[in-house]
């Protein structure tokens, strides 16, 4: 197979490079919808719970768990949110690096590269981008995981709360 051509093969990696950074709202939505469930779960449990001074020791581990699996959740949303951004040393494309340069450096040495430093550049930032992509994926799983094994204890935990109501309360 014959290999490209300086511009095709540009043409190929700024076309591949636009195909993984079309992924990343697609990550960001569903992160919000976790995070959305999550911070309902949250509340709408501690609206719930009793006063803590009438609860008895065996009463917490069922709350608890609810709050811990789902603030897990919360924790890996932030990696989706905040992802490792290193990387791209000395790169003309990639944002951060741009902004550690003036504006007059930053054109100059953009108009000063070459095609294959280019094309090597914007390589680089589909590589880079692909990893900050796949890790905020496996974030994302995470929440997701932590977000459903959620559900069991704080299920549990409002029927408890919801029972201890209904005995505890006076009767009209």
């Amino acid at each position: 197979m014959a290999s490209m051509d300086q511009k095709s093969a540009l043409d190929a990696g700024k076309s591949t490079l636009n195909l993984v950074l079309s992924f990343f709202p697609r990550v960001d939505a569903k992160a919000s919808a976790v995070f959305a469930i999550d911070t309902g779960m949250l509340g709408y449990l501690a609206a719930h719970i009793p006063p803590l001074a009438s609860l008895r020791w065996w009463e917490f581990p069922v709350p608890l768990a609810a709050f811990v699996l789902t603030g897990l959740s919360l924790k890996h949303l932030y990696g989706v949110a905040f992802p490792n951004l290193k990387g791209g040393s000395g790169s003309l494309i990639y944002f951060s690096e741009i902004s550690k340069r003036r504006e007059a450096k930053f054109v100059d040495e953009f108009l000063a590269q070459s095609e294959p430093e280019h094309l090597k550049d914007v390589l680089g930032q589909t590589w880079r981008n692909s990893e900050i992509l796949a890790e905020k994926f496996r974030d994302l799983n995470w929440a997701f995981i932590f977000m459903i094994s959620s559900i069991p204890p704080w299920v549990m935990a409002l029927a408890e709360f919801s029972v201890r109501v209904r005995t505890t309360s006076p009767t009209n």
